[in-house]
């Protein structure tokens, strides 16, 4: 009995003195997407802070590709010791294992750190489309069936569930056109040879303030920091039509859960600067920390809520 106390006792000391030392080298944060974009942004928001309060070099490895298959494999893959992180988009995480068959990696696989950032999308257009607010949008989709395209980035994305949730719900029909990843999409809407992107702000706003874009609304409960007259959904009279995106801090699975906690404790601290949140109002992203738990309960309440969304509007990756 007093051994097994005692051997009890001593992995409990040994753990704290690897969380104390922790971090002796860099981290780095592979992120699943190319640069730009929101989940490229909440890396860009989080890695120099975190670096001044560890004292180590926070490296940011974007590795796009595969739906972000490609990154969550990496990072499932990963040396469970704190110095391998993902960089996760909800879109990813909590819609992939619903729409692709024989995924690299599980959510098993992936122990949560820290919920970094949650952004709205926006409805964006070409300046062609002969609509003014998003009531006189929608009556034009009902009345021009399949005329205009929208463009998604990529099949299975949060854009492409996203917009064929506003179909359902507004009973109108859009022709989706897919591409890989928001810079190219956003080309083709600037050009007009696709007419409609809903997506996260930092992908468009900058044109919707040049007038190059029209915007219609944001897809949360709240308005936009840098656009506050553009109206929510709700406000545009469209209450069920919700759209976000969070973007969560996650190690491989095993990693010591005093490293985890420490981890979390450092993201809290580097959320809490107020040039980090300066930072993230200017590009449209909301900070909103949770720590494990609250960020493990978030992804089992999306991954059945997303679940029952794809099943709903029939969306499958070949």
């Amino acid at each position: 009995m007093i051994k097994h106390l005692m051997t009890a006792l001593a992995l409990v000391c040994g753990a704290a003195a690897v969380a104390q030392d922790f971090p002796t080298k860099p981290i780095t944060l592979i992120v699943p997407n190319p640069p730009g974009g929101v989940v490229d942004t909440s890396a860009r928001l989080l890695n120099e802070p975190l670096s001044r309060l560890i004292g180590q070099s926070v490296v940011i490895d974007n590795r796009a590709g595969g739906s972000g298959n490609v990154a969550y494999g990496a990072v499932a893959r990963a040396k469970p010791d704190g110095y391998t992180l993902l960089i996760s988009y909800s879109a990813y995480h909590v819609g992939n294992p619903s729409l692709t068959p024989n995924l690299p990696w599980d959510q098993k696989d992936l122990t949560p750190v820290a919920l970094l950032t949650v952004a709205t999308n926006m409805i964006a257009v070409h300046p062609s489309v002969p609509a003014n607010n998003l009531k006189e949008f929608v009556s034009y989709l009902k009345a021009n069936p399949g005329k205009l395209n929208y463009a998604s980035q990529g099949n299975g994305s949060l854009s492409h569930i996203g917009t064929e949730m506003f179909k359902q719900q507004t009973g109108t029909f859009i022709t989706h056109i897919p591409y890989r990843g928001s810079g190219p999409a956003v080309q083709d809407v600037l050009s007009g040879q696709v007419q409609i992107f809903i997506t996260t702000p930092p992908s468009v706003m900058s044109h919707v303030q040049a007038g190059k874009l029209k915007a219609f609304a944001v897809t949360g409960n709240t308005r936009h920091p840098q656009m506050p007259n553009l109206p929510t959904t709700a406000e545009a009279g469209l209450p069920d039509f919700k759209l976000e995106a969070w973007v969560g801090l996650f190690a491989p699975a095993g990693t010591p859960p005093a490293i985890v906690n420490k981890l979390s404790a450092e993201v809290k601290k580097a959320f809490e600067m107020p040039e980090v949140k300066a930072r993230a109002d200017a590009a449209g992203i909301e900070l909103r920390y949770l720590n494990p738990e609250g960020l493990g309960k978030l992804v089992a309440n999306d991954t059945a809520y997303w679940a029952k969304t794809i099943k709903t509007v029939g969306i499958k990756i070949d």
